[in-house]
């Protein structure tokens, strides 16, 4: 695992849904159990078409007067502006407040010591502390999403001592990636159920809470139907970096596309770690190469139980 690293996170947005019937309406949008989430306590969510596809993918956390939501700011504009079209009468209001927190995560063997002594307690897993107006998000053991007023952001970066790595967006990912947890960006947006990225399986739907977009499907999806596609973590030896939304082929497909890269970031040994959502067929004959039938082949590491997938 690479060094203890403090990750400037600003290539995410931060939206804050608040009023009297916030939990109620993100509830009736959201793949998760929305309502049954306490103030301190964090989950995974997504937001999902008519068609049941995931529109977005993002962390969700709950505070006394409001949700955060932290999502991909490529994409965060248009999912404040769609959901803004739901509130309707609803006592809801939705702002941007990206300005007004810098956010920056924290991940290593020594971040959870590093968030004790600062916050003066550590959180659970998928818990949240605050402490003058900063939020501590633990996602496990070991990565945490600190939310900062922006005038803090300069001296809480002062803290850690020179072995810390300062990183950007891509070790950020590269860790995201190791954990199996897809992000929806633009060039991926209305690509997959939630169960084709395995997003069931890293706690983002509540399968027993009531209805939401496209929610019909996703139930059916995941009690009755044939599931053909899953997502896997691979590598791929190659100078040349793939995108979001880029195919994969298979044998048994010919020039057909078998999938699609979900998330990338450069693998510390060289060449790119990589989510893909693929056939089972193709994942579970390891037979995955990008770009093109004959295009440099993907190194399938980890991939859930293929016989549970159909």
């Amino acid at each position: 695992m690479p060094p203890n690293l403090v990750a400037d996170l600003s290539h995410n947005a931060l939206l804050s849904v608040s009023g009297d019937d916030a939990a109620a309406f993100l509830h009736a949008q959201f793949t998760n159990d929305v309502q049954a989430l306490a103030s301190g306590e964090a989950q995974w969510n997504g937001w999902c078409s008519a068609k049941g596809r995931l529109i977005a993918t993002f962390l969700l956390a709950r505070r006394a007067g409001d949700f955060l939501v932290m999502l991909p700011a490529e994409i965060a504009a248009p999912i404040a502006k769609r959901l803004t079209m739901f509130v309707l009468r609803s006592k809801v209001k939705i702002a941007d407040v990206s300005e007004l927190y810098a956010r920056i995560g924290i991940a290593g063997k020594d971040a959870a010591p590093m968030v004790q002594e600062h916050w003066g307690t550590l959180p659970a897993p998928m818990r949240t502390v605050e402490k003058d107006g900063a939020v501590c998000i633990a996602l496990d053991a070991e990565r945490f999403v600190a939310l900062l007023p922006a005038a803090a952001a300069s001296a809480f970066r002062d803290l850690f001592s020179a072995d810390w790595q300062r990183a950007g967006a891509d070790e950020w990912e590269w860790r995201s990636i190791q954990s199996g947890m897809p992000t929806i960006v633009a060039a991926t947006q209305e690509a997959f159920v939630p169960q084709m990225a395995n997003f069931e399986l890293v706690g983002g739907v509540s399968f027993k809470k009531g209805c939401y977009p496209g929610q019909e499907i996703v139930a059916r999806t995941q009690y009755r139907g044939t599931l053909k596609k899953r997502m896997a973590l691979a590598h791929l030896d190659a100078t040349e970096r793939p995108e979001p939304g880029q195919s994969v082929y298979g044998s048994a497909f010919g020039d057909q596309s078998a999938g699609t890269i979900v998330n990338v970031a450069p693998a510390p040994g060289g060449g790119f770690d990589v989510l893909v959502v693929a056939q089972v067929e193709s994942l579970a004959q390891h037979d995955l190469r990008w770009k093109s039938p004959d295009g440099p082949r993907l190194d399938i590491r980890q991939h859930p139980p293929l016989a549970n997938a159909s």
